[in-house]
């Protein structure tokens, strides 16, 4: 596959910007070689600047749930931007969302918007402690809430890929009152509370890991870390920037049937945009500034064109779903996403066994994973068995046949509304001869 333009941007861009790239996942240092730069994106495909076609499961890493350039998004977005880019003052769109998202999410009272999944963390943490007044936060092994100081430690997403969890420049006080558990494990938690009695002012979480690859809770897990922050006055935040608005209408609070005291959300709800929000019950979002005492404040929050990409993703996914050019009369959004992430677990699997190579292939909704490893993964532990050098073999074998993953072992692959069940075919054909090769 031709990639000489690719080249060419790689080596300029190096010389301006930090390792060529502006997030650091995207430099390809995971899996060897350099990263092919993209100019134009249309349902399930992207093209490349040498103008190769690959068929895409990052999907901007979650936000592309309908594929690339919808138009309902792309025209919402033209007519935004023809009333202005950006007021900061108050526009009807940022209520019109903070509406729709409190209506599709039961648990969610009042929301608050800001500019990014990292930001909407940092303001729910902070949020959990003023409330509260307690300091320690419990988080897990393997998850990422964004590029925080006090939640950058044993992180996932880029920090497992550069084996560098904990980042330079993070002071060890700023996570002193951070303490991490492994995902899955209940004594640990139980453990936790025991030693730090009433100083928990909460529990943040990914309900669905999915920055260490795709992990998914063992029956009743979640289930527990909602009884036990109720028993102890703590708060639980679910992380829903990844999941929220792809697992279901309601996320995988609702997938699961559990309700937090707060969330983070992201990804979706800017239909591509840089968009992010937190929310939860009445009681505690009137903690935050103009109300309470809680500070918070983003010149970009509520952003008009944000929120009208935004609304236009969250419309036309609660409407009827188009996989490919069919419109599918009898199925919503979200089933067509779980048949064909269905039909992408079972061809990979079966690609897998087919080739004699050991693969755990995990599946929540429109999200997956792979680990070249025959043993369960429940947890970033197990996660990091993975065979790394058979994953940037398979990677590069994928990539030169058109089929785009994460450059990552560590990412989780995205699944959109715009895919078809040729795409999946197409990439299970390809799967099962790079499979064979390695």
């Amino acid at each position: 596959m031709n990639r000489t333009q690719s080249e060419k941007l790689f080596a300029e861009a190096l010389k301006y910007i930090p390792g060529g790239v502006n997030s650091p996942v995207r430099a390809f240092r995971a899996v060897g070689g350099n990263p092919f730069f993209v100019n134009r994106a249309s349902g399930s495909k992207v093209w490349d600047v040498d103008g190769n076609e690959l068929i895409d499961y990052v999907c901007t890493w979650g936000p592309a749930i309908l594929g690339h350039a919808h138009p309902k998004i792309i025209s919402a977005v033209k007519t935004a931007a023809e009333f202005g880019t950006s007021f900061g003052i108050p526009n009807p769109l940022e209520v019109t969302m903070a509406k729709r998202i409190c209506e599709l999410v039961p648990s969610v009272k009042k929301i608050r918007m800001t500019s990014s999944g990292t930001e909407a963390c940092m303001s729910a943490i902070r949020l959990a402690r003023g409330f509260t007044q307690r300091d320690k936060i419990i988080k897990f092994d393997g998850c990422y809430h964004g590029h925080v100081d006090s939640l950058l430690v044993r992180a996932g997403s880029g920090a497992l890929t550069f084996g560098h969890p904990d980042s330079a420049g993070i002071p060890a006080a700023f996570t002193s009152h951070t303490i991490v558990a492994p995902y899955n494990d209940v004594e640990a938690v139980k453990a936790i509370f025991a030693a730090n009695k009433n100083e928990i002012a909460g529990i943040i979480v990914e309900p669905v890991p999915g920055n260490a690859g795709l992990y998914l809770p063992q029956p009743g897990y979640l289930e527990f870390l909602r009884e036990i922050t109720a028993a102890n006055g703590a708060l639980l935040i679910f992380d829903e920037v990844m999941t929220g608005f792809r697992l279901a209408k309601g996320g995988a609070q609702e997938r699961f049937g559990i309700t937090p005291d707060l969330s983070t959300f992201g990804k979706v709800i800017g239909g591509g945009l840089p968009v992010g929000a937190f929310g939860g019950r009445a009681e505690i979002m009137d903690y935050l500034a103009p109300l309470g005492p809680v500070y918070q404040a983003g010149t970009l929050s509520g952003n008009p064109i944000a929120m009208a990409a935004g609304l236009a993703n969250l419309e036309e996914l609660n409407g009827k779903a188009e996989s490919g050019k069919r419109k599918a009369e009898n199925e919503n959004a979200y089933a067509v996403l779980e048949k064909l992430g269905a039909h992408l677990e079972a061809g990979m699997t079966d690609a897998a066994k087919s080739a004699n190579v050991p693969v755990r292939f995990n599946r929540c909704g429109s999200m997956f994973c792979g680990y070249f490893t025959d043993a369960p993964v429940h947890n970033v532990a197990d996660a990091m068995k993975s065979d790394r050098e058979k994953f940037k073999k398979f990677f590069h074998g994928m990539l030169d046949a058109g089929i785009y993953f994460a450059p990552s072992q560590f990412e989780a692959g995205f699944i959109s509304t715009a895919h078809t069940a040729a795409d999946i075919e197409t990439t299970v054909r390809a799967a099962a001869k790079v499979l064979r090769t390695l």
